[in-house]
């Protein structure tokens, strides 16, 4: 009987760890395509829109990079879409600066220098230059909107940082002090997006935005 019983407690244990690592990956089954099927639909509206917006102002009009930070920070929110084929042909998680009254699961907004804030807007990617974070390549950004115009003098970047996880955390957050205000992405979306910023002729767009708010 008790051979019996410690095989069980064995059997329940593993099965156990198998459903929270499946969980963690985000690789739970049905029950999450219908937040799939809404999250691709918003994306899909502002793609419209960032397509139209790239247009008309010289930007990439084969790919652009979308963030919305009002999603779970242990889920994927960076997302490069592609405008030819309509849909994200890579997501990823990324980390949203540690200032003001920021949490691992909400960002606080500013646009002030030494904030530490992430600043949403749209902003045009620059030159490539050397990084002391991740693949040790970050890409400079300009930002668009007067909710993110201090992005280049705050040294607002795009970089990778090698504690990011290539895979969704949830139901876990992403730690404060990843970023201080920089869109940071794991090292694979960084090779990923390095791949085609590096080929293209033209900036890309990358549009950072909070679907829970007024942003």
């Amino acid at each position: 009987m008790r051979r019996i019983s410690t095989v069980l407690v064995t059997v329940l244990a593993v099965v156990a760890v198998v459903f929270l690592l499946l969980h963690v990956s985000g690789a739970v089954g049905l029950r999450n395509h219908p937040e799939r099927d809404a999250l691709m639909a918003r994306l899909r509206v502002k793609a419209d829109s960032a397509l139209t917006y790239c247009r008309n102002n010289g930007l990439s009009e084969k790919y652009c990079f979308l963030i919305d930070f009002g999603i779970h920070s242990g889920k994927n929110r960076f997302f490069i879409w592609d405008f030819e084929q309509d849909t994200v042909v890579r997501a990823g998680l990324c980390a949203h600066g540690h200032g003001g009254n920021s949490t691992p699961d909400r960002p606080a907004y500013s646009n002030v220098e030494g904030s530490f804030c992430s600043s949403p807007g749209r902003y045009k990617t620059g030159i490539p230059s050397h990084s002391r974070w991740g693949i040790h390549i970050h890409y400079k950004l300009h930002g668009l909107e007067p909710t993110n115009s201090n992005a280049f003098k705050r040294i607002v970047v795009l970089h990778s940082y090698q504690y990011v996880p290539d895979a969704e955390i949830y139901p876990f957050y992403l730690p404060l002090g990843y970023s201080a205000g920089c869109p940071v992405v794991s090292n694979g979306m960084m090779r990923a997006a390095d791949r085609l910023l590096k080929h293209s002729d033209r900036p890309f767009l990358l549009w950072i935005f909070d679907e829970t708010s007024d942003l």
